[in-house]
């Protein structure tokens, strides 16, 4: 008797779609060549987003900033609804890119979907960086600097880059915002970065719980004032266990708590259909 071949193992690259149909040699030559652009990364979970209203308004913000072009959120829906039909996926991991070829004057709009992902459970470990991104509000791709210094955080043994301004000002992580415990609060590092969609629904959701988040400045040096810290994106959130040769512990367990109450803060809003 024989066995059944194991099933094939998910394709390492994206299902890719352009403005509405499965991306042709000639449709990649623009990302290939013309990166100038914007996109948004989000989770769908059973054709639904956290925070998909403040997806579409920074794909409609950047488009306008970069192109001084309107992107309409209900085209931006549509074409995510069919690249997950096409695809044949409700759950996924989804990229919605915007570009402007040399010589068109309506965006390009890219849709890339592949299998759901999950930020890694456990402690994660940062090294500091010398280096913060320009315009850091618009979220674009080919940042070459966040991804050579997350290869060298990589081959010195940390899972992530964190990036800091002149002086050892804290910006954000190299793929994600960064928070701080005080002991009684949430501080987000009050320096140019990227505003994150799942940092901006955690702090909607703690200030609904009572707790509000604060935004100051944080600096290398000063870390040792905290009793914890925590990264968070589209995939979701972590505790930080070691900055550098700062170590946060949780002997009491009190950054355990506070990561419970994020995750009902994150949890407290609504996922929206597609």
């Amino acid at each position: 008797m024989t066995s059944s071949p194991p099933p094939p193992l998910p394709h390492p690259l994206p299902y890719v779609e352009m403005d509405g149909h499965p991306a042709t040699e000639d449709d990649l030559r623009v990302p290939a060549l013309f990166g100038f652009g914007h996109f948004t990364a989000l989770q769908v979970r059973d054709r639904r987003v956290r925070g998909l209203g403040l997806h579409l308004e920074r794909l409609e913000g950047a488009n306008r900033e970069l192109f001084q072009l309107p992107l309409d959120g209900g085209r931006v829906r549509e074409l995510i609804r069919g690249a997950l039909d096409r695809a044949g996926m409700r759950d996924a991991s989804v990229r919605v890119h915007g570009f402007l070829p040399p010589g068109e004057s309506r965006t390009r709009v890219m849709v890339t979907v592949r299998e759901p992902a999950a930020m890694a459970p456990g402690g994660r470990s940062l090294m500091s960086v010398p280096y913060a991104r320009a315009v850091p509000h618009i979220k674009r791709p080919g940042e070459f600097g966040q991804t050579y210094y997350g290869i060298l955080a990589a081959r010195a043994g940390f899972d992530e880059a964190l990036l800091t301004a002149p002086g050892g000002v804290v910006t954000e992580g190299a793929i994600t915002n960064i928070g701080f415990w005080d002991g009684s609060s949430v501080v987000w590092p009050d320096a140019p970065a990227l505003p994150g969609i799942t940092m901006a629904l955690l702090e909607r959701g703690l200030a609904a719980a009572g707790e509000p988040s604060v935004r100051q400045a944080v600096t290398l040096d000063g870390l040792g004032a905290y009793r914890g810290a925590l990264i968070c994106n589209s995939q979701g959130m972590a505790p930080v266990r070691r900055i550098d040769a700062v170590e946060f512990g949780d002997g009491d367990g009190e950054m355990e708590g506070v990561m419970g109450r994020l995750e009902a803060a994150y949890a407290s809003a609504p996922a929206e259909l597609l």
